[in-house]
């Protein structure tokens, strides 16, 4: 099968080329031309028409979620959009039969109270990064699809797998320097998603003949910010240190945090210690699979393992 990978130089991009490679004829696309390992050929966004025929769009390049909110709110419409639109138009007018886009569950919902996301809840996205997911899924479901094309749009969690870092290294970093962790008395619920899985689904859908549509991508368990406390302490061969510091204190001092602008304030206490459980039974009923390759705990495992280096 010859397929065609947009963001390869990513983090997804680089773990789903190890996957395929060997197996299938890889081109990549994005905004550099640097050749990469296992692929065919590589090319930038004004080189479309030249690309050879392929048989599957992954779409994976995009704007991702700028926790440090220095991305203005345009630019995610620029690129999640903008480039959806783009790689889409191409999809319609060539051989392709199969596009899979990889959204994101923030184009559904930023937080999930009382209840677990499944793909039919309806989308309330409220961070421009959300929005800009969602419009994306909205401009490729409009479009007037010929019978033989295939559309996937999987909708993951956040992302873990060695080489992936962003917060989660900040958590080992703060695991490292034997410092307690003093939200113990918070015991939340959120779901993530291995890369090993996502890899896993993105490659039987395809290589396989797989119903079209809207899916949820999570690990089958649920961890707690206190289990991954636990989980970075293993990896660091210590034993975890978690104060269960009382919550109205707790959230006293986050309060005081908002006016000090410190380190700690109410946005910061709400990420780490809110429930975000989602559903993945859709994506495994389609795939005929009771459980997923490898479990979250495994899967953060090997995330950790590979801070050391």
């Amino acid at each position: 099968m010859k397929i065609l990978i947009t963001g390869i130089q990513g983090f997804v991009g680089s773990n789903l080329v190890v996957n395929l490679k060997g197996h299938h004829m890889l081109y990549g696309l994005d905004i550099t031309s640097t050749q990469k390992e296992g692929v065919l050929n590589m090319f930038i966004w004004n080189e479309l028409d030249i690309i050879p025929t392929v048989d599957l769009i992954i779409h994976l390049a995009g704007k991702a979620h700028d926790t440090n909110n220095t991305t203005s709110s345009q630019e995610y419409f620029d690129i999640n959009v903008g480039l959806t639109q783009k790689i889409f138009a191409h999809f319609l007018k060539s051989s392709a039969t199969k596009f899979i886009f990889i959204s994101s569950v923030k184009a559904v919902a930023d937080s999930v109270r009382g209840f677990q996301l499944t793909e039919e809840t309806l989308p309330n996205p409220k961070t421009p990064y959300g929005k800009s997911k969602l419009e994306a899924e909205k401009y490729i479901i409009s479009q007037p699809l010929p019978v033989e094309k295939k559309i996937y749009i999987l909708r993951h969690c956040m992302i873990h797998g060695p080489g992936n870092k962003g917060n989660l290294n900040l958590l080992y970093k703060f695991v490292q320097k034997k410092i307690p962790w003093p939200l113990g008395a918070f015991e939340n619920k959120r779901s993530f998603t291995s890369i090993d899985n996502l890899t896993y689904i993105i490659t039987q859908i395809a290589e396989k003949e797989i119903e079209p549509g809207i899916y949820q991508i999570a690990d089958d368990e649920t961890l707690s910010t206190n289990e991954l406390i636990r989980l970075i302490a293993l990896a660091q061969n210590r034993k975890p240190v978690i104060w269960k510091i009382p919550k109205k204190l707790i959230c006293s001092l986050a309060k005081l945090g908002d006016i000090l602008h410190l380190p700690l304030n109410n946005e910061r206490l709400t990420k780490l210690t809110e429930s975000y459980p989602v559903s993945n039974l859709k994506i495994k009923k389609t795939l005929k699979i009771e459980k997923l390759p490898i479990t979250a705990e495994d899967g953060f495992s090997k995330t950790f393992e590979s801070f050391k280096n």
